[in-house]
Formats: C-alpha cells, structure tokens, sequence
C-alpha cells in the first residue's frame, strides 16, 4: 500500500504545483506582456478617469425625481437581463424561449416603446438588439441599425448635426470578427465617449 501512495502523492504534488502554480504565471505573464490592455479587463479611460469596460455594457441613465430613466443625450445599450441590468456579477439571459408568452409581450412591448422614444412610425422595423437581450446580457455592442435608429434623437437632444452623430457612428463601427464571422457592431461605450468629446 505504501508504495502505491507514495508515488500518488509525489504526483499529486508535482501537477498541483505546475498546473495550479507554474502554468497560470506562465500564461499571466504570456498576456501581460503580448495583450496587457486585454488581460487588465480592457478598461476605458476618460479624463483620467476610468469609465468602464469595452468588453462589458453599462447603461446611460439620468435620474428623474425618485426614479432612473434612460438618458436620451447617450446611445442606449441592448436590454439586459444580468441582474438588475448589466451586472458582471450576474451574467445570464432571461432563459425564455423565442415562442414563450411572456417573452413575446416583452419584446412587443419594447418594440412599442423604442418606436415611440425614438418618434418612429409604427411601420418601422425595429433591430432585434434593441428588444432582446444577449446570452450574457453584458453585450457592449449595438447593430449599426440600431445606433442609426437612435441617431436623430441623440442629435436633437446633444444639438448636434445629425451628420456629425452618424459620421461618430461610422468611425466607431467594428467590423466583422476575423472578416467573416457575425455582423459589424457599434460599442455603445466608446460612441458614447466620442459623443462627450464632440460637444
């Protein structure tokens, strides 16, 4: 029995060192060094200040009396489903299925509640990423429609040039990932910033 344990052991100890200590500070100090951004969480800075995450959704909210609404000024991000909205601590969808009643009356009644905040007729088609949420319900990023959609109404409310907001929208519209993969996406944080640096 003893030398079935003893060898079983010195192996135990062996992988628990290279591969709960070794292989980790390998790979941290692999990142650090090649994608230092990426691996410190991608953070974005604003007046030296940071604002939050390019790879993580926040809401752009202003408070009216005793309740927060959203703020028009700002493009809005996706719904969220992420504990009470965009929180990275509980990333998860609403897990209702696409023929669920209740997911159907929500999504119906967002779909009336963009087009009326955005002043849109009730014949336009609205994005799907402006009524649904992500699977992780931390998505940073919009669908190019979608930030269209929004454009006039930011513009009247920032007194901008419609122009000079949907130029911001193409500047800061990513392309597919690796050239094929998806649909190119606006990250709401960066438009956003790019909105406050053109006042």
């Amino acid at each position: 029995m003893r030398r079935q344990l003893a060898p079983a052991i010195r192996i135990a100890l062996v992988f628990a060192v290279l591969l709960g200590l070794v292989y980790p500070l390998v790979v941290t100090g692999i990142a650090e060094g090649l994608f230092h951004h990426q691996a410190n969480g991608s953070l974005v800075s604003h007046d030296g200040h940071t604002v939050g995450s390019s790879l993580i959704g926040q809401e752009f909210e202003r408070r009216v009396g005793n309740r927060t609404v959203p703020d028009l000024a700002f493009f809005q991000p996706r719904p969220s489903a992420a504990g009470s909205g965009y929180d990275a601590t509980a990333s998860g969808a609403s897990n209702y299925g696409p023929t669920n009643p209740t997911f159907l009356r929500l999504v119906a009644a967002r779909v009336a509640a963009y087009r009326r905040t955005y002043g849109l007729s009730p014949s336009t088609k609205v994005p799907v990423d402006a009524v649904t949420g992500s699977g992780s319900g931390l998505d940073p990023d919009i669908s190019v429609a979608n930030a269209r959609l929004q454009a006039p109404r930011v513009a009247r409310t920032r007194h901008l040039p419609l122009a000079t907001v949907l130029a911001l929208i193409d500047d800061h519209t990513d392309g597919r990932p690796l050239g094929f993969l998806g649909t190119p996406g606006v990250n709401v944080l960066e438009l956003n910033l790019a909105l406050e640096s053109a006042k």
